[in-house]
């Protein structure tokens, strides 16, 4: 069976949360725990640093492997999703840049432990937290920066003991699975906070923040907020390869971490200056990604209410520059329209909507966004496909124009495919 094929089997055996949506997704860590103990408990062979969010988790993640990629150090970083291999949910960050996961790597995992997988029917995404622990002690790193997945408290990554535990942020999102309210959200992302452990939250809300402080307390933890980490926000975001506006924030939050890495165990080397160039080091797509230009084609993975506002703020800021913008846009099924549709920029005769639906199941149809974004004065044109909308927006536009595609991971990794599958 080819590399191909073992990935396809993955797949349709073990649904994953981004291909199927709920259907994949398995509160608890019992199955977790067994195929850890069977592994014989990689994770503890390294330092790992834990981070949990609504939004931002993949930003600060990377910006963290990369600042403490410095004097030869190599870092794990485990994130999700993946926008065109499945090998970039699982690097070793050095100081040259990354690596996936070699193929050989990942077929050597699933043959080995298909059993267990089988037998237990071990979610996606258990099993690539346990290939992404398994591969990091097989490839020796110094520590491993790993990314939750969906919640925190019953995430599969939550059997780890970290040196340090990240809180990025709280937004509104898997409501289902997470809780109605900002509060319940918080508290399932909490959930990471280990005894003794410093916790470091990036972003202050009077909803969450009485939820981690309670939390600290009651676990004997330092915590710090990274908006009131004054020595966390001197750094301009202007001068990162990841030139999202809202990174920033990101950068704060990534800033309080290092520097409480640092006043906790003072031996754990890094450099603020690898930070400038964290997309080129680990690897990062689809945040603010400039893909082209003339016209400049720029993508944003953004997809709910709390990420998109941020988006569609700096979307507002560079419109000007710009002598017309195209905007093609698909969400997911799941998505709530109606809170995204108020953040999103009115059409005129200078900025023009391509509604769209990426290849997944779980797409909305492009006739109910359309429909659903109409009560908003939000209109556009209708594309089957994400190259279809892409193509219909270069036939437009015109050297001096930007065309932004953005709404969804999958609408990103769609376009992704066409504007640069070799990237």
């Amino acid at each position: 069976m080819s590399y191909e094929e073992k990935i396809e089997k993955l797949f349709s055996r073990h649904p994953s949360f981004q291909n199927v949506g709920g259907a994949a997704y398995k509160p608890g860590l019992e199955t977790m725990q067994d195929f850890d103990a069977l592994l014989g408990h990689p994770h503890s062979r390294y330092d790992i640093v834990h981070i949990a969010g609504t939004n931002g988790k993949g930003s600060v993640s990377s910006l963290l492997a990369s600042a403490l990629s410095c004097a030869g150090r190599r870092i794990g970083l485990y994130t999700s999703p993946h926008l065109s291999d499945f090998r970039e949910r699982i690097k070793i960050v050095g100081e040259d840049g990354f690596q996936m996961i070699p193929r050989q790597a990942v077929e050597e995992f699933l043959d080995r432990y298909s059993v267990f997988m089988d037998s237990r029917g071990a979610s996606f995404f258990e099993i690539t937290t346990a290939m992404a622990f398994w591969y990091f002690a097989e490839a020796g790193v110094d520590m491993a920066v790993v990314e939750c997945g969906l919640g925190g408290r019953l995430d599969s990554t939550n059997i780890v003991s970290p040196l340090l535990s990240v809180i990025t942020n709280i937004g509104l999102e898997h409501c289902a699975y997470l809780g109605d309210s900002l509060e319940k959200i918080a508290f399932e992302k909490a959930g990471i906070i280990k005894p003794n452990v410093p916790v470091v939250v990036g972003e202050i809300n009077p909803h969450t923040r009485p939820v981690f402080e309670q939390v600290a307390a009651e676990r004997g933890c330092q915590l710090v907020f990274a908006q009131e980490h004054t020595s966390a926000i001197d750094i301009p975001a202007c001068e990162l390869d990841l030139t999202g506006e809202y990174q920033s924030q990101n950068l704060a939050t990534v800033k309080a971490a290092l520097d409480m890495l640092d006043s906790q165990y003072g031996d754990i080397p890094y450099d603020e200056c690898r930070l400038r160039d964290a997309a080129r080091l680990s690897g990062l797509r689809g945040r603010w990604e400039k893909l082209g230009s003339q016209p400049d084609l720029i993508c944003d993975i953004g997809h709910n209410a709390h990420g998109l506002r941020l988006v569609f703020d700096q979307l507002r800021r560079v419109a000007p520059r710009y002598g017309h913008v195209y905007i093609v846009f698909g969400v997911v099924s799941d998505k709530d329209v109606e809170a995204i549709a108020p953040l999103m920029i009115k059409p005129d005769g200078r900025i023009s909507y391509i509604f769209t639906q990426p290849s997944t199941a779980r797409a909305m149809p492009v006739a109910e966004l359309t429909r659903r974004l109409a009560p908003y004065g939000i209109a556009g044109s209708q594309s089957a496909t994400v190259a279809e909308a892409l193509s219909a927006a270069r036939s437009a536009a015109t050297a001096t124009d930007l065309i932004f595609i953005g709404g969804s991971n999958f609408t990103v990794s769609d376009a992704l495919a066409v504007i640069a599958p070799n990237l």
